[in-house]
């Protein structure tokens, strides 16, 4: 008899405790997060950034203080010769701190391809990355995101590809990060290559970044990456075939209507298709048009990706 009493009032302790809380309060909470993060690509200020009206350091205070994003996504362009300069890094470091920034990835260019099909140019490409293997960990991030890039058949690229980034995963896996592909050009704008390409690298963090855009798969001048777009990939079946792999999201917006929608890329279907995939990761600003400044680009742009959050649940 004393031992029910006992759990009578313990029971009812805890259910007053409960109520004192506001269920609207509680589910409101719970339907204001969003199924994603939001992040902030550095390209998305690569006009401030070149003309030096800005330089890197200042990027994650100004993703924090002028657009209240909580997390950046650098381009290693912004600071190529920094990479094994520790005071640099550790000052960058410290402003991210003090700020309340997560470094979340490094795009990484300019350091070779890693599709080369010449051995000896593809490990000298491999190893240009190390640095920003380990750069990316000293920061913080999760991720290097890298190029597919080749000369070749694509059968002869997507094997130098797969054997490169199954390397430098091996590399990255000791630093608990991630080797991520972008959509950037050449054959990675085919969705069944890339995806392909992933699946022969077979490394649990080696896997793709997708991006909205760059998707041409043939062009007039027969250049893969310059001239006229003949021919482009859906880009909704391949991020949809890519979500599995996919450990970040790449948002690129060029132009929007009248009512802040984006023109190119329609957001609502996109983004049924990721969160159908059960992704949960940060999403990038990747504002890269020219008729809105990059600021109001940028805002325009987290404008949508909240709308689209709220719609979707």
């Amino acid at each position: 008899m004393l031992a029910s009493r006992r759990r009578f009032l313990e029971n009812a302790v805890a259910f007053t405790a409960a109520a004192c809380v506001s269920p609207g309060l509680l589910a409101s909470e719970m339907a204001a997060k969003p199924f994603f993060e939001i992040s902030l690509a550095e390209w998305s200020l690569h006009k401030a950034l070149f003309s030096k009206q800005i330089s890197n350091l200042d990027f994650p205070v100004i993703a924090r203080k002028q657009y209240g994003i909580g997390a950046v996504e650098y381009v290693n362009q912004f600071f190529k010769d920094k990479a094994k300069d520790q005071k640099y890094l550790s000052e960058l470091l410290q402003r991210c701190r003090d700020n309340g920034v997560k470094n979340h990835l490094i795009m990484i260019d300019g350091e070779g391809d890693l599709g080369a099909p010449d051995a000896t140019e593809r490990a000298k490409t491999i190893e240009n990355h190390y640095q920003w293997v380990d750069a990316a960990h000293y920061l913080g991030c999760a991720s290097i995101r890298v190029n597919a890039y080749g000369k070749g058949s694509m059968e002869d690229v997507q094997q130098a590809a797969a054997d490169s980034l199954s390397k430098l995963g091996e590399y990255a896996q000791k630093a608990n990060l991630n080797v991520i592909v972008e959509n950037h050009g050449s054959y990675s704008s085919n969705g069944e290559w890339l995806l392909a390409t992933i699946k022969k690298a077979n490394r649990r963090n080696v896997g793709i970044l997708p991006d909205f855009g760059n998707f041409c798969v043939k062009r007039a001048t027969g250049d893969l990456y310059r001239g006229n777009c003949l021919e482009e990939y859906d880009k909704y079946k391949a991020v949809q075939q890519w979500m599995p792999v996919a450990k970040g999201v790449s948002a690129k917006t060029l132009d929007f209507d009248a009512t802040g929608n984006c023109l190119e890329t329609d957001y609502n279907k996109m983004f049924q298709l990721i969160k159908a995939s059960g992704f949960k990761g940060y999403v990038g600003i990747e504002y890269e048009g020219e008729k809105l400044s990059e600021e109001e680009g940028i805002r325009k742009t987290k404008a949508l990706l909240e709308r689209v959050a709220k719609t979707l649940g």
